[in-house]
């Protein structure tokens, strides 16, 4: 079954067929956070679709060149480092480590390359790539010193978002002090500095100033992954101007289709709302973890709906996320435990549909609903005592590839340092058949929210639903 993705620029079903000869080398451009404050839980939703995306491509056995940028210059951090009186470079520095730590914490897989607007070599990408369209006519400078794209110059700009470009043409004369642009959608390609800048300036040929945000991208993804890109990915909200800026300025550079395909997920909405800050339910990461929910439990209830559908974001959801993981915490637990021989050949049709059910548009929640008719089948095998010690390890075996994908099992850095402490105290009492101290150090961790089992590879660890 061949692997078919939605493709936003003909809005149709595609197999997907990457621009490498050998077909092997699949090269994504994912468009990462503006670093002035930190991510919410909407931005989360994008990277875990576009890590989703990634693991099942190397799963698949293609091998991924993935860049994730940093905007790091834009009006909103200038703005926001300005106010709070500290250097540009200083203040973006904070929310780019707590933008690293929050993928870690949501098991989001290092992109390969993680480049930041402000870097010299990109910076000096920008200036080579205005330069060029300058040269071609297809840029100008307008008498507020800035560099514009020129529009009409790109017939088919809106291709992406499926726009008329007529429709985005003036209506009525603009007063030249109001609007300094030819045209109402021309586009800024360097901004020239003013005074709100402060020391926020690069030089060019056009004078001192800063890149435009669209430009910024284009630069970044052309010196790392060359002119044709296979996959484009972002949120639905970077469709119209971002991305369809992208494309005008990149492919007028090149000459070439600047990605073969786009993919985009839908907004997420909070409790049946948009997110936002004066409706109270706007989250970051890290407000949820204060709240007591892991990473994993957000990670799952971020990934079960699929990118191209609303997701409605609640803390029911995020309750019946932490117990489908407590599901399969127990599964596993149960699988290891019998897991004592050499793995057999034994199939299951579920396995097999997991996987071509993410083949097709990442269709997660079939995927995870075949996931859970594995589970049942092979609890009631368990129950039966149908399911042999190797059959259980090639069932660890097939689980292993399926969580390469899904990024779900507890890593012993999630459970708590004391927890673990206990653990260990535990095991030296069993040790020495101290059977009391086994009984209460056990009371103890279950008061902590965790439950242990002995099994033959050692202690296992299970956390209570709702601790």
């Amino acid at each position: 079954m061949p692997i078919q993705f939605t493709n936003t620029l003909s809005r149709s079903l595609e197999t997907f067929i990457p621009r490498d000869p050998e077909g092997k080398l699949v090269r994504i451009y994912t468009c990462g956070p503006t670093v002035y404050s930190y991510a919410h839980i909407g931005n989360c939703r994008a990277y875990v679709f576009e890590d989703l995306l990634q693991r099942h491509l190397e799963n698949r056995g293609y091998k991924v060149l993935r860049v994730l940028n940093l905007t790091d210059v834009d009006d909103k951090t200038i703005r926001n480092s300005r106010a709070a009186g500290v250097p540009l470079a200083d203040f973006t520095a904070v929310y780019k480590q707590a933008f690293h730590d929050d993928l870690a914490t949501l098991k989001i897989k290092s992109a390969t390359y993680n480049p930041s607007a402000t870097e010299p070599q990109y910076i000096a990408k920008m200036i080579e790539m205005i330069g060029d369209l300058l040269a071609k006519g297809i840029a100008y400078q307008a008498d507020d010193r800035s560099v514009y794209f020129r529009l009409s110059k790109f017939p088919n700009y809106g291709k992406l978002a499926h726009l008329n470009l007529d429709e985005l043409r003036p209506s009525g004369r603009i007063q030249n002090d109001e609007y300094e642009k030819e045209n109402i959608g021309d586009f800024a390609l360097w901004k020239a500095w003013d005074a709100e800048d402060g020391d926020v300036k690069w030089d060019s040929p056009w004078g001192p100033g800063r890149p435009g945000w669209h430009i910024e991208c284009s630069a970044m993804a052309i010196a790392l992954l060359g002119p044709e890109l296979d996959i484009h990915c972002g949120g639905v909200d970077n469709i119209f101007p971002h991305h369809e800026a992208e494309i005008a300025q990149s492919e007028s550079c090149t000459g070439k289709i600047f990605s073969k395909y786009w993919m985009h997920c839908t907004h997420l909405m909070v409790e049946g709302q948009k997110m936002s800050k004066s409706a109270g339910n706007f989250y970051t990461l890290r407000d949820l973890l204060e709240k007591g929910w892991t990473g994993r439990e957000v990670r799952y209830a971020l990934l079960s709906v699929n990118y191209l559908l609303p997701l409605n974001f609640t803390f029911e959801g995020l309750e019946a996320a932490r117990k489908s993981l407590q599901r399969i915490d127990n599964w596993v637990s149960r699988v290891e435990e019998l897991a004592t021989q050499p793995a057999d050949t034994t199939e299951w049709p579920s396995i097999v549909l997991f996987h071509q059910s993410l083949d097709h548009d990442l269709n997660i929640s079939g995927a995870l609903g075949h996931l859970f008719t594995l589970i049942s089948e092979t609890n009631v095998q368990m129950d039966s005592g149908l399911l042999t010690p190797a059959a259980a390890s090639s069932l660890l075996k097939n689980w292993d590839s399926m969580n390469r994908v899904l990024a779900l099992t507890k890593s012993v850095s999630e459970v708590p340092a004391e927890v673990l402490a206990l653990v260990e105290e535990r095991a030296t009492a069993r040790a020495a058949k101290n059977w009391p101290e086994c009984d209460r150090l056990r009371d103890l961790i279950l008061s902590n929210g965790w439950t242990v089992k002995d099994t033959k590879q050692g202690a296992a660890l299970s956390q209570v639903p709702g601790s």
